[in-house]
């Protein structure tokens, strides 16, 4: 499926946030937390704060979309939420709100506004909200008793979600290019793995008399492929997870633990990683060409692979 990294064009003075929307259901998955005065420890003569905390809009997480019979996902990278977050206020936006994206509201503004910056000590924390580092939180004053009786305190709107303009980042043609290869690579290497299994159940006497089957593999790569696997592993949950297939994070779970694999995935080591080795920027941690090459066991797997195929007479 495909994915669309949306970004701010900045020539465009159309691109951004315009309104944020109260919603039952937020894309990004987050509720807000309703805060009372009280838990503020106001004097007993003032009433709830109407106060709303939340997730306004979080990096490289892949959120559904559906166009018609297309199906895809998009995601902001950290550079444009904090752009978003600092356009929205410079337009003087933050009167402007929603609710499920339909029906103008009144009265509720945005009083706070930041960027998470830390993984323990942020302010979210205080509200029980793991969200990323380069999450946009925010706080929202309530100054309309309709909305705050009839929606929030009834539980009908859980968090926020965004209204605005942005252009479409497409993937450049060596990204495409790395994506394909490593879709190829991967579903060639599940295509024979599903074969293997299937000739042992169906064949193999060993097999149906409950014998382990033992396919050549070997485990003698060094420590760098393990690492640069589990290196890549960090980077993509850093991401969300968003780069590489199912069979991929198999491959680099496997590597990283020290695990033996076989010739053909050797041969699939070798053939992606020598391919691939172009788009590999170490400056970038969150390109998925970086993250997948490091998965496959980065460019110590490419020159043990290489030795390992040499030596087996099979490069």
């Amino acid at each position: 499926m495909k994915i669309v990294e949306l970004i701010i064009d900045e020539s465009d003075e159309l691109n951004g946030i315009e309104a944020i929307s109260i919603v039952e259901n937020p894309a990004i998955e987050e509720d807000f937390v309703a805060l009372k005065g009280q838990e503020y420890q106001l004097a007993e003569a003032d009433k709830d704060k109407k106060l709303l905390v939340g997730a306004l809009l979080i990096p490289n997480k892949p959120i559904y979309r559906r166009n018609g019979e297309e199906e895809y996902y998009i995601y902001f990278s950290k550079e444009t939420v904090r752009k978003a977050a600092e356009k929205y206020l410079i337009q003087g936006n933050q009167n402007q709100s929603t609710f499920e994206h339909e029906y103008k509201l009144s009265g509720l503004t945005l009083v706070e506004s930041w960027i998470v910056e830390d993984e323990k000590h942020d302010k979210s924390r205080k509200y029980g909200m793991n969200v990323p580092v380069g999450t946009w939180m925010g706080t929202v004053k309530v100054n309309n008793d309709q909305v705050w009786n009839e929606f929030v305190k009834t539980g009908k709107v859980k968090g926020f979600s965004i209204e605005g303009y942005f252009a479409d980042k497409y993937e450049t043609p060596q990204d495409k290019g790395i994506e394909s290869e490593l879709s190829a690579i991967e579903n060639e290497e599940a295509e024979y793995l599903l074969n293997v299994i299937r000739g042992i159940i169906k064949s193999d006497k060993r097999y149906k008399e409950g014998k382990t089957i033992e396919m050549e593999s070997y485990s003698d790569y060094p420590d760098a492929v393990s690492n640069n696997a589990k290196r890549g592993m960090e980077l993509n949950e850093k991401v969300n997870n968003r780069c590489a297939t199912q069979v991929g994070k198999v491959r680099a779970a496997t590597l990283a633990d020290g695990k033996p694999v076989s010739v053909q995935t050797i041969k699939r080591m070798y053939s992606y990683l020598s391919r691939a080795e172009e788009y590999y920027d170490e400056s970038d941690k969150e390109a998925c060409g970086t993250i997948s090459y490091l998965l496959w066991g980065g460019k110590a797997g490419l020159r043990w692979s290489a030795s390992k195929l040499k030596e087996l007479d099979e490069l």
